[in-house]
């Protein structure tokens, strides 16, 4: 008869919030300026007409502007 192995996985609520309360106001504030440094770049660079080129490598300052504020708001 096989016997099963237990692994010690902690509970869902000691996962819950896998980080404090000052860094997820870091990964908040840091979501939130690459969101506004993002929003702004692109603004300008519409009014100024730049191809769409240039305004590719915004994507990954709205991907981290993005991903900054779920992890704030997520707890992870």
């Amino acid at each position: 008869m096989a016997t099963r192995m237990r692994v010690n996985t902690p509970s869902a609520a000691a996962r819950a919030a896998n980080i404090g309360p000052r860094e997820r106001r870091k990964r908040l504030v840091f979501g939130i300026a690459a969101l506004v440094a993002a929003i702004i770049i692109s603004g300008l660079l519409v009014y100024v007409h730049a191809p769409l080129v240039w305004r590719l490598p915004l994507f990954l300052l709205f991907y981290v502007g993005a991903l900054g504020y779920f992890q704030a708001r997520d707890k992870t």
